[in-house]
């Protein structure tokens, strides 16, 4: 299962982590566990007496399984100038990724596009051929990831505050 990273202590993790695979354009981070826990709790709209009521840690995936993936994009403006660029990489990167999600193992991931693409080459923010070779290069370096392999790892603890904690821990 394929869910987003939104948090910003999800990604100073992974930043903060050595990147595992690199290729021209770009970086990918792993951390095996689970995201960190939001700091402020969602509201409750629901009154507790109804049967609609959120029951439990309503940030808890309904699939606790343990393949579940997390993928976050990282698209600087340094190197990609223009939104709509950006927008096209990020798309890519999403739909690449999770075409490749089945040979990968579960935990938190990023995407980071590490150098520009030449705009000498690539003329339009948004044209057919970066959107090829945008594909081409995440597809060689996620197909690589198997071969390589990740080197087993101690997950990092996910970065919350005791408060948003159950007692028993939070699991993925």
């Amino acid at each position: 299962m394929l869910e987003r990273l939104v948090h910003k202590a999800d990604f100073e993790r992974l930043l903060a982590s050595r990147s595992r695979l690199r290729s021209a354009h770009f970086a990918l981070h792993h951390v095996a566990g689970c995201p960190a826990a939001p700091k402020k709790p969602a509201r409750l709209l629901l009154s507790a007496k109804l049967s609609t009521a959120p029951v439990g840690n309503p940030h808890e995936s309904v699939d606790n399984s343990s393949d579940t993936q997390w993928l976050g994009c990282v698209v600087p403006k340094r190197h990609a100038r223009r939104a709509v660029t950006r927008s096209l990489i990020k798309r890519q990167m999403r739909s690449v990724f999770e075409s490749h999600a089945a040979a990968l193992p579960s935990g938190l991931w990023l995407l980071r596009l590490s150098q520009g693409f030449a705009v000498a080459e690539f003329v339009s923010a948004q044209s057919d051929a970066l959107t090829r070779a945008v594909r081409s290069e995440l597809q060689h370096l996620l197909l690589s990831v198997p071969q390589r392999g990740l080197r087993a790892q101690r997950p990092a603890p996910p970065v919350s505050s005791a408060a948003t904690e159950p007692a028993g821990g939070a699991a993925c």
